[in-house]
């Protein structure tokens, strides 16, 4: 979709008698809905410095111009395209339009920088980086473009930046990969940017070429689905068994009839952690992709998606990866069924609106229904650990009948985290007091689960266990976050001067701390580890939980005030105090619960709390005297009382 379409000496001649921003304003309200008066602003300076670039009669008249390009199966857009042709092909210039007076480089995460946003120096992304990704989604997923009929050549101007020489942070080495695929022009550039332009547009094209990439087929490219079947083929850790593949092969077809018929379809799979949510979104992922559908993965966390684009790197670019795995707040702008599929891991951890400041949109599990034919929602309802968390079935099933679309509901029941063991995760719900289990008294201990009296013990076992780069400590929030300090190895956030023990928070916030070979020194939290899994984990349970006459007591008061998953209780305490508690201590077990599942093979805990850490020491030793029991009876070798053995530890039977 182009918000306003012309050939230059339409644009120059809209700009001259002052109409442009009444067209521009006009047509998107028509097509998209209202806009602020921030963006017509923005777009009153930017494209009165554009008309002085394309003030140029070398540029040929009839070159075509778009203004605000609605990106498909994106709710990106881009600001300004010039097309025309060259000797051999269609071609088109794609700028990025910067009002941007002041940046900062930041170290440790790839294409970010800091500039000022919402009247604050925020993060974001480079803009070459940004325009890069956004020429690379027109040609991942436009068949004109990615048969090479047309060729784009994108840039950045920043006409209100001055880039400093012989340094400034927008140029720094760490961008150079960026700025290379997309040269940057600041507020002195005005004769570079019209070089470039008339670099790759020698010949006008009367808006052909905005034809061909308004109009173009949509649909994965070949490159696109040769690079993800990569990622999986002979990867152990992507391949299905048993119930995976029944509901993979279930969504296939949902997602082929969906396509088929234009009848709106949602699948649901509920599943505990370690069930497989996040292997069998992947290999929907690749597969439907590779049946060109367009499909995305979408997560509210960012940790799983920069885990995946890490383990992608080599096989894809890296805007490749985030044109494909997303943020589940973008989808308020999207058109209806312009998605073939959505994959949602993690759909308990959906938010209600979206934007920094929760005011866009409705809701975002009805927009995903909304955008997609087929909608695939991974979720476990236990999984809950932030006050926004508003992700559940009964919401699922509400958008879905409002839709019109048919609902189904499946379960994978199979663990595969946690050695296999059903029984560890009924163990913890009725140690935590969620719910009394039938494994109260025990699970299969080829799992190591141990409680350490001092966490240094239990940090140089995790380093100790760290061989393959898989294993990590991991700690409630109970510690403050302080973001003057987060690239500062000699800034230690978690202290216990008890043990004389202190560590750091994940250096650089970093949502590859579960992956980064560094990272074992510091402290990940629930944020950089949910949605994934290692060997070995260690966690340290904070005061936020302790153990008081019988009872696990929770107390979101001991959570550091930089957690931002709790905001939102104290007003809540206010209006309605039994209610908060209750929430308050639902997020805080779960938050341990799913800390404590992140190890596939053992789980190492260290409690502040004396009374909790005696607590689940006992219970613990109660397993091991089961234990005792069944291997030291002479009976045990019978294979009736054997198989009778296994049932009570899996199943809760007697």
């Amino acid at each position: 979709m182009i918000i306003y379409e012309s050939i230059k000496s339409e644009f120059m001649e809209d700009v001259e008698q002052g109409l442009l921003i009444n067209k521009i304003y006009t047509n998107f309200q028509n097509k998209i809905g209202r806009t602020s008066r921030s963006e017509l602003n923005s777009w009153q300076n930017s494209l009165r410095c554009m008309y002085m670039v394309m003030n140029d009669e070398e540029i040929a008249y009839d070159s075509g111009i778009a203004i605000e390009y609605k990106i498909p199966t994106s709710s990106k857009r881009i600001d300004f395209i010039i097309s025309g042709r060259n000797e051999e092909c269609s071609t088109a210039v794609v700028v990025e339009l910067k009002q941007w007076s002041k940046a900062e480089k930041v170290e440790g995460k790839d294409g970010i920088v800091k500039t000022i946003l919402n009247s604050g120096m925020r993060e974001t992304t480079h803009p070459s980086y940004q325009v890069t990704s956004y020429t690379s989604l027109i040609h991942d997923f436009n068949e004109a473009v990615a048969n090479e009929e047309v060729e784009l050549h994108p840039c950045a101007y920043l006409h209100n930046y001055f880039i400093e020489q012989p340094y400034d942070p927008l140029t720094d080495e760490i961008y150079k990969e960026y700025i290379e695929k997309a040269p940057l022009f600041d507020s002195q550039g005005t004769k570079k940017l019209r070089n470039f332009i008339k670099k790759h547009v020698k010949y006008g094209d009367n808006k052909e070429t905005l034809y061909m990439i308004e109009s173009g087929k949509i649909k994965p490219s070949k490159s696109l689905q040769e690079s993800l079947l990569k990622m999986i083929q002979g990867n152990e850790e992507f391949t299905m068994i048993d119930e995976q593949k029944v509901i993979y092969e279930q969504a296939r077809y949902l997602a082929k009839e969906a396509k088929r018929t234009g009848e709106k379809k949602v699948l649901v799979v509920k599943g505990g952690p370690g069930t497989g949510k996040s292997v069998l979104a992947v290999q929907l992922l690749v597969h439907v992709t590779n049946e060109e559908m367009l499909c995305h993965y979408v997560t509210k966390n960012t940790a799983p998606r920069e885990v995946y684009a890490a383990k992608l790197k080599g096989h894809m670019k890296r805007s490749s990866v985030d044109n494909l795995f997303k943020s589940s707040g973008i989808y308020y702008e999207m058109d209806r069924n312009e998605l073939d599929m959505v994959l949602v891991d993690e759909a308990h951890r959906l938010n209600e609106k979206s934007g920094l400041f929760s005011h866009l949109g409705e809701n975002q599990t009805k927009e995903l229904i909304h955008s997609a034919k087929f909608s695939v929602f991974f979720i476990d309802e236990r999984q809950r650990i932030h006050f926004k968390d508003a992700g559940k079935i009964e919401t699922i099933k509400h958008f879905a009948e409002n839709e019109d679309a048919e609902l189904q509901i499946v379960e994978l029941t199979s663990q595969f985290r946690c050695n296999g063991s059903n029984g560890y995760m009924a163990f913890l719900d009725d140690v935590f007091q969620i719910e009394e289990t039938a494994n109260s008294d025990g699970f299969d201990m080829d799992y190591d689960l141990r409680v350490f009296d001092n966490p240094n013990e239990l940090f140089d076992l995790i380093v100790e266990k760290n061989k393959d780069n898989k294993s990590r400590l991991l700690a409630g929030y109970c510690w403050e976050w302080n973001g003057k300090n987060k690239n500062n190895p000699d800034h230690h956030d978690i202290v216990i001067e008890k043990f004389n023990f202190s560590k750091s928070w994940n250096l650089g916030n970093s949502k590859t701390y579960m992956i980064d070979k560094d990272s074992v020194n510091q402290v990940g939290c629930i944020h950089t580890s949910q949605g994934l899994e290692l060997d070995y984990v260690g966690v340290i349970i904070g005061k936020d939980m302790r153990f008081e006459n019988g009872k696990v007591i929770t107390d979101f008061s001991k959570r550091a005030r930089t957690d931002q998953s709790i905001k939102g209780l104290k007003k809540l305490m206010k209006e309605n105090a039994d209610e908060a508690l209750k929430v308050a201590d639902e997020i805080i077990k779960n938050t341990y619960r799913v800390l404590m599942t992140r190890g596939q093979k053992g789980c190492f805990v260290y409690c502040e709390d004396e009374g909790l850490r005696d607590y689940l020491n006992k219970r613990i030793s109660q397993i091991k005297n089961v234990e005792e029991m069944f291997y030291s009876s002479p009976i045990i070798h019978d294979s009736k009382i054997a198989e009778s053995r296994k049932n009570y530890e899996i199943e809760g039977k007697d």
